[in-house]
């Protein structure tokens, strides 16, 4: 089957699944939290999280017979051999990530409305750097193994590394657009998801999708890139651990201005990474990485 259309009907069936599957996983912790009170706090959550968490598993669930469908039979043949031996190549990309977005972090308080919020006591910060530091390593890992050394993996055994790099890039800014906040269901069915899934993809209007979605496209293609010229993910996973750490704490460090319209303005919100100011460090980044050779003259295909 050729990689494109197995990549479609991977994510179909992803979807499909996830939407079915999350109706059931919160009956079964509606039952759990019936004869077992420490399960209170997991059944009183909402369901879009339980939709969430279904698209997570079932992602992971697909994702190593997609793999083996499509020739990827290894660690190495998604950028993984030798994990350990690439610590380097970790600690650097993330040193690059946090700098890179401290730049717009810098010019959006500087020049921009948000202003730095430093009060917070010793307990939080230290509360705050296990949650950032946690959420950033394990999202890295998953996305980066995902997107760049399963997704851009299958896309480049058919076409020229840089097409795969595009259409990878696209898929993987899409996908993250499925964070809309969906109506709660009255009583969960087994269609409730089917119902969910469709209300979480956000509207197709400016202020949501622009310069977002551009951004996480040239997020995407940069850390498609540094897989192709270093040959594993190493380094592109401490980039995008060091990206996410900075989005996770840029709204726990800055304020928001009094106006609601400046806020959503050049900068950008506490998101930081829906702002053009990011935009310019993001395309200065990859600008950058297109004078790098790739590593495997082969790969570049």
């Amino acid at each position: 089957m050729r990689p494109l259309r197995s990549t479609f009907i991977c994510l179909a069936g992803v979807f499909l699944g996830s939407a079915l599957l999350a109706p059931l996983l919160y009956h079964l912790a509606q039952a759990a939290a019936a004869q077992w009170p420490a399960f209170h706090g997991l059944a009183e959550q909402p369901f879009r999280r339980y939709v969430n968490r279904a698209l997570l598993f079932t992602a992971i669930l697909g994702l190593w017979p997609w793999l083996r469908a499509n020739g990827l039979s290894g660690w190495s043949d998604v950028g993984m051999a030798a994990p350990f031996r690439q610590w380097k190549l970790i600690a650097g990309g993330f040193a690059l990530g946090f700098a890179t977005l401290a730049v717009a972090a810098l010019a959006a308080t500087s020049f921009g409305p948000r202003d730095w919020s430093l009060a917070q006591s010793p307990a939080l910060y230290a509360q705050h750097l296990a949650k950032a530091g946690a959420a950033a390593l394990v999202v890295a890992l998953l996305e980066e193994l995902l997107f760049r050394g399963g997704l851009f993996g299958v896309l480049r055994k058919q076409w020229r590394w840089q097409r795969a790099l595009g259409i990878s890039s696209i898929i993987f800014a899409f996908l993250h657009f499925l964070d809309r906040r969906p109506d709660a269901p009255e009583t969960v069915t087994w269609i409730s998801g089917l119902i969910a899934l469709p209300q979480m993809v956000h509207s197709f209007v400016w202020p949501e999708w622009f310069p977002l979605f551009p951004n996480l496209i040239l997020v995407g293609a940069i850390l498609a890139w540094f897989y192709q010229i270093t040959g594993c993910l190493g380094a592109s996973i401490g980039l995008h651990a060091g990206w996410i750490f900075w989005v996770k704490s840029y709204g726990f460090l800055t304020t928001a201005p009094a106006s609601a319209a400046a806020a959503s303005g050049f900068w950008g919100t506490g998101k930081l990474i829906d702002g053009w100011g990011a935009t310019l460090v993001l395309a200065v980044v990859l600008a950058g990485l297109m004078s790098a050779p790739p590593a495997d003259e082969e790969k570049a295909q």
